[in-house]
């Protein structure tokens, strides 16, 4: 995998696209809608026929409910580095997860930038709070929905409402100002995410402070509560960094915190290898764990 994603030279395919620039909308629109076309190709002939559509507010939730019921509710949030990754491609993931409850495809920019997201996710929160009690939902990301994921728990606390049972946090985007370590010395070495994407988190932000713990969880306060947490990045990863400032962090608060780092693995992982499925054994043994505490 790690071969397939890079050219002749060694260099990162993923490098070879530029991102426009944060006031660039039409040229975000072309690139949405080329990325989708890629989601698409790359699903095609899937299918989620047993996925329930609805929304909640603003925001659209896929629901895959398994056959046996759904004692508990885990609360996905899509990545995407915050623009891409909705629609579609949302609802096929939820089909693929039969133990998944609710999958979150939130409102992004150009057309919908910070809080919209955030709105969205907290929307759907509450909405799951009226049929589950909170030691019975999970919330997780991968990428920019872990980013979307901790900066729920954290508005979640601030505006009084109860924590979930855990959170599991895959290579999160919990730091929009890019400051960690990992996004020099993982730069063009992770071969998924190679280049930073301060463009895209300046497009998001919209003028809003990019250290905002909404927006950058990483800075948040953990101490006055915070559920259990799930943190996972490989050691390619541009987002190292993040993983693991963020475990120190919530050490640092006494918050229950596991972090799981996999040697060579770039961003969101290695699409199929057996480290993949070890990573999914680890998510549910923890998941398992925190939902059948009494």
């Amino acid at each position: 995998m790690l071969q397939r994603m890079v050219n002749a030279d060694g260099v990162p395919l993923n490098s070879l696209y530029t991102l426009p620039a944060p006031d660039d909308h039409a040229g975000w629109r072309r690139m949405q809608a080329a990325v989708a076309q890629q989601y698409a190709a790359s699903q095609a002939g899937q299918t989620a026929d047993h996925v329930e559509t609805f929304t909640v507010e603003d925001a659209t939730v896929y629901r895959a409910t398994p056959a046996y019921g759904a004692e508990f509710a885990y609360i996905d949030l899509h990545g995407g580095a915050l623009v891409f990754g909705g629609g579609e491609n949302a609802r096929l993931a939820a089909g693929k997860h039969a133990d998944l409850h609710n999958l979150t495809c939130y409102r992004m920019p150009p057309d919908h930038p910070y809080p919209a997201a955030l709105d969205d996710c907290m929307a759907t929160y509450r909405h799951v709070l009226k049929h589950h009690t909170p030691d019975k939902i999970v919330i997780g990301g991968r990428s920019a929905g872990g980013n979307l994921a901790a900066a729920m728990v954290l508005r979640a606390r601030d505006e009084g409402l109860p924590l979930p049972a855990a959170l599991v946090l895959l290579s999160p985007e919990v730091d929009l100002t890019e400051s960690g370590d990992s996004f020099q010395v993982n730069r063009t070495v992770d071969v998924v995410l190679p280049n930073p994407l301060m463009s895209t988190n300046l497009l998001y932000a919209a003028g809003a402070d990019l250290s905002h713990p909404y927006l950058s969880p990483l800075f948040g306060d953990f101490a006055p509560g915070f559920p259990p947490t799930f943190v996972q990045s490989g050691t390619r990863d541009l987002f190292l960094s993040n993983a693991v400032r963020l475990h120190r962090a919530l050490r640092q608060a006494e918050v229950p915190v596991e972090l799981h780092i996999f040697e060579a693995m770039p961003h969101g992982g290695f699409m199929g290898a057996p480290e993949d499925a070890e990573l999914s054994a680890e998510q549910v043994r923890f998941v398992r764990h925190w939902l059948n505490r009494d």
